[in-house]
């Protein structure tokens, strides 16, 4: 589901769990310019889940091809990723690599 949602470059889904049961909405194309935070953050997060289990990293480059950006939009990019980090869903591999080069993964990695 995931990767369908990046491959087509669509908004994240919602994954809602209750006692009775997981409900997942799934939402129609919205190019990146017209997403709210919320659905940036969520976006963002999600991409760096799919990265770290298939043994890879999120980065701003990734981020941008995840969104459809164009590559001068890298500040753009940064400020999901931090938004994402001060949500605390993603948080630097390393923190202490320079910000040219960081890798993010999810929270619970």
């Amino acid at each position: 589901m995931v990767s369908q949602t990046e491959f087509y470059q669509l908004p994240a889904p919602v994954v809602e769990v209750t006692e009775e049961h997981t409900r997942v909405t799934l939402f129609a194309h919205k190019p990146w310019t017209e997403m709210d935070r919320e659905e940036r953050v969520r976006a963002c997060y999600l991409h760096s889940c799919l990265r770290y289990v298939t043994r890879d990293f999120m980065t701003n480059a990734s981020l941008r091809q995840r969104f459809g950006m164009d590559e001068r939009n890298i500040s753009i990019a940064s400020r999901v990723i931090r938004d994402t980090v001060e949500a605390g869903k993603v948080r630097p591999k390393d923190p202490e690599t320079a910000p040219k080069h960081m890798k993010y993964i999810p929270y619970w990695a």
